[in-house]
């Protein structure tokens, strides 16, 4: 990692005052604490999220989640344990015959309006934010004036897994039919099924001996004469191998996916965001309603290229490094799609995904998921420690936002203790209340609290201390409530790691 050569600072708003909720539409019943982050190394993002918080650009928010009328539940899946579901593999199968054939599934999708959890959903930043001397004081040397003071020191998208019946099973099977009709002929009365041709069977049974006959084949050519065991032939087809089979050679059209670093610095990232962010306004229009005044380049640059997480590297990291990065679904040349993610030292956290109204029939929320917990399965071979998949949060009070589940397994985040739970344990206290706390251990506490608010550091007048040598130096009223608020929101680790701003 960056090796304590830079550091987070922020400014805590506190969080009293309601605004409105997108997900019930209640004008004030949206609680939520926030701070603004001038800079932020990607660990101390990984333990904010890892405690609830999630950003939308620089402005980093945590739900009040007792207060607040949709409680926002931190949710992982565990990426190398996933296998796709049916709905799942439908969708893979469509972008196959979309790419293979070209054929554009006809209507909209199933009810795929992408959630704008970090747009709608999720707080404004405030207005008064001491942007001239914070900028001043984040571009100063930090680690000099820590020299001189001794005391210093781990979406959006709506996803549409409902797809039209797979028609494959109810089909005539070519094999079950001898002279060569796909319609059977009922029998006479008395006489019963027809002795001269086959019994019936089952697609799925044709199916699984057809891929036993092309296994054996293959061993054949190989030279291995056992048949497969059955560890062998129960093996399921991990999720690569039906990404693949999406993207077919000699195929009707060109899908590729490029990871590109949110930095104007970045030569693909520059000559790509003029289409980009017009991308970004055709979806907002078409599919959440906004006006053009709601969607404009600056909108774009603040919600989805803003970001306060500093690119880092590791030996033990992703080749790519650590950081913010927008996924680009390139077809015949042009973008049609952009999944924003972060990738952190655990985990590929999904920030958004706008796309093309005109293919909102393909379920691009829902591929760009499986893309996406791909992509954290590939880094995982380059640094051991990334293995999960966040999705953002998951509200089980709003219907169309329980879809994130359907990623399993998978854990939620207590409220309380901050420890991850089973799904499948924290959907049974969801239905009984909107908020739960999911450790069932009554002595349980939060076991990364910050005891001493003494220890958290602070930034005051360019130099880094802390708390309790600012408090000597200050003039002015007390804010040790305020300060003590926020030490126990973000934890021991990051409280005595991240800088607080202080006027």
């Amino acid at each position: 990692m960056a090796g304590n050569k830079s550091y987070t600072i922020v400014e805590y708003f506190g969080g009293d005052d309601g605004y409105r909720c997108g997900y019930c539409k209640n004008e004030k019943g949206n609680f939520s604490h926030g701070m603004w982050s001038h800079t932020m190394t990607v660990q101390d993002y990984q333990d904010l999220i890892d405690r609830g918080w999630r950003r939308s650009g620089k402005y980093v928010y945590k739900p009040i989640m007792n207060k607040t009328c949709c409680p926002q539940y931190t949710i992982r899946c565990h990426a190398l344990k996933f296998q796709p579901s049916k709905s799942h593999k439908k969708i893979l199968k469509k972008i196959s015959k979309f790419v293979s054939k070209g054929e554009l599934p006809k209507g909209q999708d199933d009810g795929e309006p992408m959630d704008s959890v970090c747009e709608e959903a999720g707080p404004r930043e405030p207005a008064k934010v001491c942007q001239s001397e914070v900028k001043c004081a984040a571009s100063i040397d930090i680690q000099k004036e820590v020299a001189e003071c001794p005391d210093s020191t781990e979406v959006q998208k709506e996803v549409a897994d409902v797809a039209p019946a797979d028609s494959e099973a109810s089909r005539k099977d070519p094999v079950s039919v001898t002279d060569g009709r796909t319609t059977a002929t009922a029998p006479k009365p008395g006489v019963g099924a027809d002795a001269s041709r086959p019994p019936c069977r089952k697609a799925k049974d044709l199916r699984k001996e057809r891929r036993l006959q092309k296994e054996q084949m293959r061993q054949d050519a190989d030279g291995v004469s056992s048949s497969p065991t059955p560890s062998q032939t129960n093996q399921p087809k991990p999720l690569e191998d039906f990404i693949c089979e999406s993207l077919p050679d000699n195929s009707s059209h060109c899908l590729e996916v490029r990871l590109v670093p949110v930095s104007l610095e970045d030569p693909q990232f520059t000559a790509s965001y003029e289409q980009s962010a017009a991308l970004y306004a055709r979806y907002q229009m078409a599919i959440h309603g906004d006006d053009p005044s709601e969607c404009s380049e600056s909108e774009f640059r603040r919600f989805l290229c803003d970001s306060p997480l500093e690119a880092e590297y590791s030996p033990d990291g992703p080749e790519m490094g650590y950081g913010s990065f927008h996924q680009q679904y390139w077809l015949d040349g042009r973008i049609v799609a952009v999944g924003v993610i972060d990738i952190l030292p655990t985990c590929v956290s999904s920030v958004y995904l706008y796309y093309h109204p005109d293919f909102a029939s393909l379920s691009l929320g829902s591929y760009s998921a499986l893309r996406e917990i791909a992509f954290t399965r590939q880094l995982q071979k380059q640094s051991p420690k990334l293995s999960y998949y966040y999705l953002g949060f998951y509200i089980h009070s709003c219907p169309k936002m329980r879809y994130k589940g359907q990623y399993r397994p998978s854990d939620l985040l207590c409220p309380e203790t901050f420890v991850w739970v089973p799904i499948e344990r924290c959907v049974p206290h969801l239905e009984n209340s909107r908020y739960a706390r999911f450790n069932q251990d009554p002595d349980a506490g939060d076991a990364r609290v910050l005891k001493d608010v003494g220890r958290a550091l602070v930034l005051y007048r360019r130099t880094v201390m802390p708390y309790v040598a600012y408090t000597r130096k200050r003039k002015g009223p007390g804010d040790e409530t305020e300060v003590q608020q926020y030490a126990g929101l973000v934890g021991q680790d990051c409280a005595e790691r991240i800088l607080l701003y202080r006027a």
